[in-house]
This record gives C-alpha cells, structure tokens and sequence, in this order.
C-alpha cells in the first residue's frame, strides 16, 4: 500500500488571540478503532472494508507494517481502505524492521500479535517513542511464553516469533487498553482460555471489535476472557469521528462558542467519554444526540454533540475518573485555565509517559501565558485565570498539547507561538484548517 506523500507539515503554529467558535463540523476517523481494523483485518479469513478510516501518519504506520508483513492493503479513497486478510497464520516476515513512526498504540498492539507468529521482528519507531516505555506489555507476553527483549524496558522491541503461546489469567496492575488488547491478541493464539482482569475501566474498542470479526469473549466484572483458536471473518467496519480530536473542539466551544457548535458522528464509546462528565460538573452545556444504531462493525455508540458557551469553574478529578480521560488532559488543563477556582487532578501518572510528560508540558505552557499551577509526581494543580496572556510554547513534539495551547489562544491577550507542531499529523491531519473554519485563527507556519 502506498501512502502517499505526505506533504511538508507545519514546523510552528501562530495563533491569534480571541475568536468566536460556530458552526457544524466533523473531525478525522478514531484513531484506536482505525489502527484495530487494520490489524484485526489482516488476521481474518476474507476481506474487510473499513470507511471513516483515519488517514493520519500514525495509523499509516500501522498500514505500512503490514504490508511489510505481506497483507495487500488498498485505499480507493483517503478515508477508506480494503483490508485482503491473510488469515490466522497468514502474515509473513518482514525484511526490515517495522517502522511505527510516533504511534504507541501500534508499538503494543504489534507487540502482542507478532510474539505468536513463526518468525521473528523488530519495531522501532521515531525519537519519541524510542523513549516510551514498552516493558508493562513485555511482562505478561512473557507469562505466555514469548520471547521478547527492549533495551531497558524501551524500543527497540526484538520479537522471537514463538508459536503456541499458553493462556494466562493475567491482572493488569494499573488500566491500560493498550497492555489488555496485546495480551487478548496473543491469545488467540495460545493454548487455552486467556483472561485479563483490569483494576478500572479502559477503552474497550478491542473487546468490540474482536466480536465484530466473529470472536466469542466472555464479559465477567472487571474481567474478558477468549479462547484461542478462534478465526477471524472479514467484515465492514464504519469509524466514527475521534472524541479525543473533538475534545479540542468540545473545550473551544465551552470557552467561545457564538451561540453553539455541533460536532456530527462523533464515537461515544462510554470508555472514551469521561471528559464530558469533567466538563459538565465544571458547569459545560453539553448536549449528545445519539444517532441511531447502524452497521458500525463495532458496535460503537455514535452521536451528534451540541456545545454553548458556560462559565466554567474548578473542580477536584478523582484517581478513579483518569482513565476514561487519559488523553483529553491537555485540553482539559486549558478549560482548568479558564474557569474560575482551583482544579486538581491527581493519579494520573500515565500521562508522564505518554508521546510527551504531558504534565511537564502543560505546566511549563501554562506558565508561560501566566496561568498559576503546581506540577505534582502524579497529576496537576492549576487555578484558574481571569485572561491568559500570549506567549511561546513549547509542544515538545506532542500532538495533543500543540492543539490544546491553540484553544488556550481564545482566552490570550497577545498571540500565542507553538512550536514543534508537526506530530498533529499523527492523529489530525487538516487541524489547521478545521480549527480556521470553527473560528480560532490559526496559522501553520
């Protein structure tokens, strides 16, 4: 499959201060649920036929890796793809090492799908994520026998393709989708019945999906469990709107909506949500129009969403109510900034390790338009601004934090400058422009 060029991407945003947000929009396809239909897709016996697909550089990452793997992979068109499965013991080696670029996401879940196959790999991937740690999906791939080595717990990840892997109970230590949906793909194809317990709720895209192609799990508490052996079966997949590319748009209309904004076919998968309930305790006018159930392939709930302007103020997160918001923090941090009283997030430790320490970046930016906050071992302190004022930021990199100082310029008194902002390619390709037509005067440079 070819991706197609890229294109030169932005180096620095320039955004203008104040602006008033409006109108109808649709963001890009979900990334989690994109990078999962690739994967499951190339597994299955028949093809699958995936639209909504989202054409970023992380999930054309995940595209690439598998063709090196000898799965063909068509794109008719920027947003949909044919996926020619190549059944359970279909993929084959890789010349060279797999490339994941900036994406996480695919590292892990690449992890646990490769570790069963009858040949070896090795994932690597650009600078930031040679840095983030891959040994939490090492450790219970371990307990079912693979063979799989990193260099002090990071990439690269080198992969002894060891068929036969045995099932395992395994309790995950802390909530984490991406460490789950490895463990669930290696077992189907261990020995036995695997079954991962998770101490709170994570996304559960996988679990959906796996039963979309055809996968018999068991749903018990806190618990999912599948036996191996099962084969795929091709299928349709429709992707709806990313909730976490919306969750910039959500906040934005929060802060400067004139008089709403509504965001169309967004996914409301109950585990991806949590910012919503953040943002109405904090006094936001969210409404969510559900859409009626079609053949999502996933069985994901979708809805429309209609925001107008609130008076926000502070709240206290519990550690509990973090992982249904891990990557809607940046964002949240700006309405933090904004609303009247102090806002306190603890527990949320992940965000450290994410494509960038996310509380390190976001407390550094916000102190640089003058926005009081306490950086702590695990979470944030911030108390809210009557008005930001401009200044430069730094994203270090990270896609998530150069879109949330964007909408942080809707409550600047001078422009603000993002620097390094060429990774919001990985999950948001045309930003620049979506964000230029809600309103918010951004300018890629």
């Amino acid at each position: 499959m070819s991706a197609g060029a890229a294109g030169s991407a932005p180096a620095r945003y320039r955004v203008q201060p104040g602006g008033r947000i409006a109108g109808t929009l649709t963001v890009p396809g979900d990334k989690s649920i994109s990078h999962r239909a690739l994967m499951l897709g190339a597994i299955a016996d028949g093809d699958t036929h995936i639209t909504g697909f989202l054409a970023g550089e992380d999930c054309l990452s995940t595209a690439r890796a598998l063709a090196q793997l000898g799965v063909r992979i068509e794109r008719p068109r920027e947003t949909e793809v044919r996926v020619h499965g190549a059944g359970a013991g279909g993929l084959t080696a890789a010349a060279a090492a797999l490339d994941m670029g900036n994406a996480g996401t695919a590292m892990r879940l690449f992890t646990g799908l490769l570790a069963p196959q009858k040949f070896n790999s090795t994932l690597v991937g650009d600078a930031s994520l040679m840095r983030r740690p891959m040994q939490r999906v090492v450790v219970p791939l371990a307990m079912m026998g693979a063979q799989i080595r990193t260099h002090d717990g990071r990439p690269p990840v080198e992969i002894r393709g060891t068929p036969h892997l045995r099932a395992i109970h395994y309790s995950l230590p802390v909530a984490s989708a991406q460490v789950k949906s490895a463990v669930l793909l290696a077992g189907l194809y261990a020995a036995g019945r695997t079954r991962v317990t998770e101490p709170a709720p994570s996304r559960d895209h996988t679990e959906r999906m796996l039963g979309a192609f055809g996968v018999h799990l068991e749903h018990e508490g806190r618990s999912i469990a599948l036996d191996g052996g099962q084969r795929l079966k091709g299928t349709a997949i429709a992707v709806p709107a990313d909730f976490s590319s919306a969750a910039f748009f959500i906040v934005a209309a929060c802060l400067a909506a004139s008089p709403s904004l509504e965001l169309t076919n967004v996914g409301v998968n109950p585990t991806r949500t949590g910012l919503i309930e953040l943002l109405r305790r904090m006094g936001a006018d969210i409404r969510v129009r559900p859409r009626a159930a079609g053949h999502s392939g996933g069985a994901e709930p979708v809805a429309d969403l209609e925001i107008r302007p609130s008076p926000l103020h502070g709240i206290t997160v519990a550690e509990a109510e973090v992982p249904l918001s891990i990557d809607e923090f940046p964002v949240f941090f700006v309405a933090a900034a904004c609303a009247t009283g102090e806002t306190l997030v603890r527990g949320a430790l992940e965000l450290r390790v994410k494509e960038s320490d996310r509380l390190a970046a976001m407390a550094q930016g916000l102190s640089a338009l003058g926005v009081e906050n306490q950086l702590l071992p695990d979470g944030l302190w911030v108390r809210g601004a009557e008005g930001l004022t401009g200044g430069t930021i730094d994203s270090r990199g990270d896609h998530r934090i150069a879109m949330a100082f964007a909408v942080a310029a809707l409550r600047a008194s001078a422009p603000i400058e993002i620097l390094d902002v060429a990774n919001v390619a990985t999950s948001f390709p045309g930003f620049a422009e979506t964000a230029r037509a809600a309103g918010l005067g951004v300018e890629a440079l």
